[in-house]
């Protein structure tokens, strides 16, 4: 009894911080973290005894990843106004990911003298943008910040998952591993397809009063047994969102027409869909944030041996983005600040096999890496909301001194 009501007022206090994320500008996963670490003190204190929990945090972690990717592609608009958007988040997500992935892991094999594999298994979960923390921390942005946002960031998890996986599978690099690779991709994209309309036809056809959770339940389950073949299942999950998304603009295609799909009805229950997902999101995303503050210890945020590591990881990373804002003719504020680490960076961490990791990257320097990026993201957006709210005020007293 006593697990339940914590639970439910844990709960309800992760749903005030998101409530009033928008106000603050504090980042609801801070406060989170902040909340798992204040519980694991107070259980101490009082000597409550807590079963080990360290075991949940990468089932949970992989359900939030499904159903972030899954809200993030359900969010996004696919049309021809979008190409150029999509172009930019698309370089935005990859080239950045493997500059700072191979620049790391250079410098963990030359000063720390370990094999360039295992040094870039080590580095690639610092190259993800985590989009569990970024698309909800930029709610109050232009909608144009807020797509470019959502398309880099989910973008951002699956080449970082994708690219963490073909590493650790394969033991040489070949032009035989690169084609295997990429037949991987054209058997997910043709799985995806066969998988959207059967999933689509279910979302239409399923009379009982429960439809979505056996929906959900199904792209968790081709999601895992895509996972075991080793094939890229992140792209299934994309491109399932994507497809019935944008139903209105997939119905041009002949083949599309052949299945004739009442699509005013299917929006409703896509809809309907969206919706139970978002909470479902909220829900798994804050019992994760909620167990890993948990699960944190003071020792590992205040180690002063990895904070070297930490902050020129850090610096590397934001760096790395002025370039590419700048590139890519962005304008650098509030963007150049969202490059949050989190919640993918926790998983590909903990799914790399103890033989394969390395001294000099621990736990510290993730939990450290996660609290200064989400920190700086912090800052950046309060300043830039601050002087946005002052050039509304100075424009406003212009206008009045005009009118009088």
């Amino acid at each position: 009894m006593t697990i339940i009501i914590s639970l439910c007022l844990l709960l309800l206090v992760a749903y005030v911080f998101d409530l009033t994320a928008a106000k603050t500008k504090i980042p609801s996963v801070i406060l989170l973290l902040l909340l798992g670490f204040i519980v694991r003190e107070v259980t101490f204190l009082f000597g409550i005894n807590v079963p080990d929990l360290s075991s949940t945090l990468p089932v949970l972690g992989t359900i939030g990843l499904i159903l972030i990717v899954l809200e993030g592609s359900l969010e996004l608009e696919l049309n021809r106004s979008k190409i150029g958007l999509i172009k930019k988040s698309s370089l935005g997500a990859f080239l950045p990911l493997l500059i700072l992935a191979f620049s790391l892991a250079y410098l963990l094999h030359y000063y720390g003298g370990y094999s360039f594999k295992d040094s870039l298994t080590n580095a690639i979960p610092f190259c993800v943008i985590s989009s569990a923390i970024a698309i909800p921390s930029v709610r109050n942005l232009s909608s144009s910040q807020k797509e470019f946002i959502i398309y880099e960031s989910s973008l951002s998890d699956i080449f970082g998952v994708i690219f963490f996986n073909f590493i650790i599978y394969n033991t040489s690099f070949g032009l035989e591993t690169f084609g295997y690779f990429c037949l991987e991709i054209l058997i997910i994209i043709a799985i995806s397809f066969v998988a959207t309309i059967l999933l689509s036809f279910l979302l239409k056809k399923i009379d009982h009063h429960i439809k979505f959770v056996p929906i959900v339940l199904l792209i968790i389950l081709i999601y895992e047994i895509s996972k075991i073949f080793h094939l890229p299942a992140l792209i299934f999950i994309l491109v399932f969102g994507l497809s019935i998304g944008n139903l209105d603009e997939l119905k041009h295609f002949k083949w599309i027409q052949n299945f004739r799909l009442d699509l005013l009805l299917l929006n409703k229950e896509v809809l309907k869909f969206k919706e139970l997902i978002i909470e479902a999101t909220f829900l798994v995303r804050a019992l994760f944030f909620l167990l890993f503050g948990y699960l944190i210890q003071t020792s590992e945020i205040l180690n002063l041996d990895t904070l070297v590591w930490s902050v020129g990881i850090v610096l590397g990373i934001f760096i790395l983005r002025t370039i590419q804002l700048k590139i890519s003719k962005i304008p650098l504020f509030p963007l150049l600040f969202v490059a949050p680490r989190g919640l993918i960076t926790i998983l590909l961490f903990l799914s790399i096999a103890p033989e394969h990791r390395i001294l000099l990257i621990d736990k510290s320097v993730i939990i450290q890496v996660i609290l200064l990026t989400a920190f700086i993201m912090m800052l950046g957006l309060m300043i830039t909301a601050k002087k946005k709210e002052s050039i509304i005020k100075q424009q406003k007293a212009k206008e009045e001194s005009i009118q009088e």
